[in-house]
């Protein structure tokens, strides 16, 4: 009796192990932010190190970009099954043919700056070579360009910074939480003057959002929503507590070799938390606004960047 009972107690144990095993399986996610780990994405680092995700049983693993493969790419092809992304390249990405859903919406205004080194408002550079982002975000950049009649030489690099710093390009795209810093840090003298901000210029769009395909959400839809609620507390608690988030940034800016430095990831950190405020309720909301997204439809519309206006419909849940 007591073997046949001792049988039956393992046999439980490896069935409900085997379940466990199970629901692991089913419950891991990859998650690829859009570029090399950085403050940019504070909250999600957050969410992972204080257990969030964990707690809504998700098993999630961080897997940045490549020089090869994107997060964009990432995503169309499954290899992750969340990413971040900015508005205007989701648009874009839906109008090439992957239906996206918006989980989250962190960024609320535009950090989008183009930098020049000589000493006078870029968009009065005809022609000028300007450092442009190889591994995309370029869609409000041309437009604004297109728009201006500049016929700008675009000069394609992973690190513009190098290239605005020799010299050998009369100015740079810039993001105003990580390549500013870096041109500032450089030693490089920057006045008001030598640089354009698209949120002061009728271009304040938002930016950084978290997308899964609609294919994904639609047969994850729990999922997908516990992630999105994870990394809002994550988000959250970086606002509250920007010390200690910036430590788990520099544990993550150190796990992958990242070269950077504490005070530019401080920088970094303040500014992305700024640009998560609503300009006009000055409250973290997490949610696109329609204003901006008719702005970023008529803008590339405009310019040929999409071929029909992308609708809260085509982003939301």
């Amino acid at each position: 009796m007591k073997r046949i009972l001792l049988i039956s107690a393992l046999t439980v144990l490896a069935c409900l192990n085997m379940q466990a095993q199970k629901n692991k399986r089913s419950t891991t996610v990859v998650f690829t932010p859009q570029w090399t780990a950085q403050s940019q994405f504070a909250g999600y680092y957050v969410a992972q190190e204080l257990g969030y995700y964990r707690e809504e049983g998700l098993n999630v693993q961080i897997a940045h970009p490549n020089a090869t493969q994107g997060s964009d790419e990432r995503i169309k092809s499954n290899t992750s099954q969340i990413t971040t992304l900015q508005l205007a390249q989701a648009m874009q990405l839906i109008d090439q043919g992957t239906p996206l859903v918006n989980l989250l919406q962190t960024s609320m205004n535009n950090g989008l700056l183009i930098v020049s080194r000589r000493n006078m408002n870029p968009m009065e550079q005809k022609g000028a070579k300007v450092a442009l982002w190889r591994a995309g975000f370029t869609q409000l950049v041309e437009c604004a360009a297109k728009e201006a009649d500049l016929q700008f030489e675009w000069v394609r690099a992973a690190n513009m910074i190098n290239l605005f710093v020799a010299g050998a390009v009369d100015a740079s795209v810039a993001m105003s939480y990580n390549e500013y810093y870096q041109i500032l840090q450089a030693g490089i003298k920057i006045t008001e003057d030598n640089i354009y901000r698209f949120a002061d210029h009728d271009c304040n769009i938002q930016e950084d959002g978290l997308y899964v395909t609609r294919e994904y959400y639609n047969k994850h839809k729990e999922q997908a929503d516990k992630f999105a609620r994870a990394s809002r507390r994550g988000w959250e608690y970086a606002a509250e507590h920007p010390e200690e988030a910036l430590d788990i940034v520099m544990k993550y800016v150190r796990r992958n070799n990242i070269a950077t430095n504490r005070i530019i990831q401080r920088k970094m950190l303040e500014e992305i938390l700024r640009l998560q405020l609503d300009p006009d309720s000055g409250e973290r909301e997490f949610r696109i606004r329609p204003d901006m997204l008719e702005k970023a439809n008529d803008l590339m519309l405009r310019n040929g960047e999409i071929s029909r206006a992308i609708t809260m419909e085509d982003l939301s849940r």
